[in-house]
């Protein structure tokens, strides 16, 4: 049976992995997930048809695109939270009121941060994602730095591998193996076949998706 958190233990139950595009969002989410046994659902896989292909063509998503994208991981959070079922959410949760959309009690953002060369080289190195180079510039100026009020943590990239940035995300937000839950074993990946949420956690901790950065 599939271990259930309370918003009354002041452990978090949904993690919300954010920041910009290309800082390796789903690759520390599937890493989050696999190790703790927790549901995961990535967040661009809620964006409708419209939206994939306005960013695809190169063009920024505005307000009116972003927030019925918004409502739908909001919907997901929120049912996580009400049943007790903790998850992994990736979203890039950029400006301060698509957070206030999301937060609410047992929700912690995990922010993935860095320089812009950085996360750039990374995004240029990936093959395989929609969202072109080109609208990283309108993405870092999108972004609100989390703020003291925030219920987050903050992880600056640099020279750590996607482990050791779970590793430490993990440590920081005090969760063991009590905490573990049993997603996979219960047929509850919040929304994502088993296999391909075995996949996401699998390859990035043999190394396979380390430059696969979203």
């Amino acid at each position: 049976m599939a271990e259930r958190h309370s918003v009354e233990q002041g452990k978090p139950v949904v993690l919300v992995v954010m920041g910009v595009s290309g800082t390796g969002k789903s690759t520390v989410a599937g890493l989050l997930a696999g190790r703790l046994g927790w549901a995961i659902a990535e967040g661009d896989d809620l964006h409708p048809a419209a939206n994939v292909a306005k960013m695809a063509s190169g063009q920024p998503l505005d307000d009116e695109d972003r927030w019925p994208w918004l409502d739908k991981i909001a919907a997901w959070i929120n049912d996580r939270v009400q049943s007790g079922r903790p998850g992994v959410i990736t979203c890039s949760a950029l400006k301060r009121r698509y957070r206030d959309k999301l937060r609410g009690p047992g929700v912690t953002f995990v922010h993935l941060a860095g320089p812009r060369e950085l996360i750039g080289a990374r995004m240029s190195a990936r093959m395989d994602h929609y969202m072109p180079v080109s609208l990283l510039d309108s993405q870092f100026a999108a972004l609100e730095p989390i703020e003291p009020d925030e219920n987050a943590v903050v992880l600056e990239l640099g020279s750590q591998t996607p482990q050791q940035e779970a590793d430490e995300i993990i440590r920081r937000l005090g969760l063991g193996e009590e905490d573990r839950g049993s997603a996979s074993a219960s047929g509850d990946t919040g929304g994502v076949p088993v296999d391909q949420a075995s996949q996401r956690s699998g390859s990035a901790e043999s190394g396979g998706a380390a430059t696969e950065r979203r």
